[in-house]
């Protein structure tokens, strides 16, 4: 819906919200939060609340802190799970006290990469977001353990899924929020669930994936559960991706659809593939984030960790479904839900478009299972694999002029930073497997 600063005070009163959430997501793609009292709320609406930057992962120094805050009012919306003293919530942009946006802001950043869509003819870029998570068991501190709270596996129900009742409540709350849900299934692992909601401009898309993550957690947590959204919480089993399918439009004419091509695919389409493909090394590092990132994409486990494409076979990190008209799209499959929304959408959007600005040539699909291919074949068929750890995710991202200029200097540079001490704290620490295969051998 639209709202006007009007709408939003008239609905406050009327809906007895007391408090409101300015909220905002920091470089770790983690939401943070000002929570001011209605008596305030005139003040946010009209971009006047300011808060301390330095205090915020990847942002400021302290000299230079304070920062305001800009809801986007088309944003609001009331928690459904807070009965009394209701509490709202506005996602907002961050700025700079000279009335410039920030240039860390991960939502500014998407807004200027889709700037240069616009630059280019493109009206809207289309995202379908798929984010999966986990369900663990809490204990009575309401702390997470590892037991799982079901043994469940793809499509399986009840009894076998348990975890149905509480992804049935997280689906109506969705839907109360305005989220229009598509469908809502236990997946491949153990505790592993899916919820899939319908695309959205990528703006919306990625304030849905925030929205969404805060909403299954706090669901989870009601009914003694801890939802994550680790990639790989377990050794052996399946772990959690966020596929988005993803197209560009021109009015309301979908630019990556082309009747009289074979696949029905446009050139735009075509250069837009093999932009992916060209940076997808380079990006892995913000689709990618994390050190236990690497350990889902590795063969064998439904994870694509090599750079291909097809148009039916699930083995490469790009596929193409099968609707097509409005609906085609290409399905970029290797992010997962720890990724940033914003800062995901604005970099694998700068890949494609750069792919259509230079007019790269589309490589020829791989239609065969590409977890079955030795070395020498894969070397043969020049598909090359995604970065196999963090380290070097960060390298590959670092040399990139395209995805260094779609990040900006500030959230480049901080971004490195933050996740070098990640991959050092996890180089030099001593893990239990170590201690497992070398405290008695040696």
């Amino acid at each position: 819906m639209s709202y006007s600063k009007e709408d939003i005070l008239r609905i406050a009163k009327e809906e007895n919200v007391r408090f409101i959430r300015l909220q905002f997501t920091d470089l770790l793609g983690t939401i943070k939060n000002v929570e001011i009292p209605v008596s305030q709320l005139e003040k946010a609406l009209d971009n006047k609340m300011m808060f301390d930057g330095s205090s915020i992962e990847g942002y400021v120094r302290i000299e230079e802190s304070d920062m305001y805050l800009y809801p986007d009012l088309d944003t609001w919306v009331i928690f459904p799970w807070v009965a009394e003293d209701r509490v709202a919530r506005l996602i907002c942009d961050v700025y700079m006290t000279d009335g410039t946006p920030f240039g860390g802001d991960p939502r500014n950043i998407l807004k200027r990469a889709l700037k240069e869509a616009e630059e280019m003819g493109y009206t809207a870029m289309n995202v379908g977001p798929e984010p999966e998570f986990f369900l663990f068991k809490t204990d009575e501190k309401g702390n997470p353990t590892m037991e799982l709270n079901d043994q469940g596996g793809y499509f399986d129900l009840a009894p076998t899924d348990l975890g149905e009742n509480c992804r049935r409540e997280i689906v109506l709350t969705l839907e109360e929020m305005g989220f229009e849900i598509e469908a809502s299934h236990h997946e491949v692992a153990p505790g592993q669930h899916e919820i899939d909601f319908k695309y959205a401009d990528a703006i919306k898309a990625a304030d849905q994936i925030q929205t969404f993550k805060l909403v299954v957690k706090t669901i989870a947590r009601q009914h003694g559960l801890h939802a994550t959204f680790m990639p790989k919480p377990l050794y052996g089993v399946s772990g959690s991706g966020m596929h988005c399918h993803q197209s560009l439009f021109k009015g309301k004419v979908n630019a990556f659809y082309d009747e009289s091509d074979e696949l029905g695919l446009s050139k735009d389409a075509r250069h837009y593939m093999a932009g992916i493909l060209k940076h997808a090394r380079a990006f892995a590092a913000v689709t990618n984030p994390t050190v236990n990132s690497y350990k889902r994409l590795v063969p064998g486990y439904e994870a694509p960790c090599y750079v291909a494409w097809s148009s039916s076979n699930r083995s490469p990190m790009i596929r193409i479904p099968a609707s097509r008209g409005l609906s085609t799209r290409v399905e970029v499959r290797n992010p997962d839900p720890a990724a940033n929304p914003y800062l995901a959408l604005a970099v694998m959007l700068r890949a494609g478009l750069d792919g259509i600005k230079n007019e790269l040539e589309l490589v020829a699909p791989v239609d065969r299972n590409i977890y079955v291919m030795s070395e020498e074949e894969l070397i043969e068929e020049g598909i090359p694999s995604l970065p196999s750890d963090l380290k070097e995710a960060l390298n590959e991202m670092v040399n990139s002029e395209v995805i260094s200029d779609a990040l900006g200097e500030h959230a480049r540079t901080h971004l490195y930073e933050l996740k070098e001490i990640e991959w050092d704290m996890y180089r030099t620490q001593v893990h239990e497997w170590e201690r497992d295969h070398y405290m008695r051998l040696y």
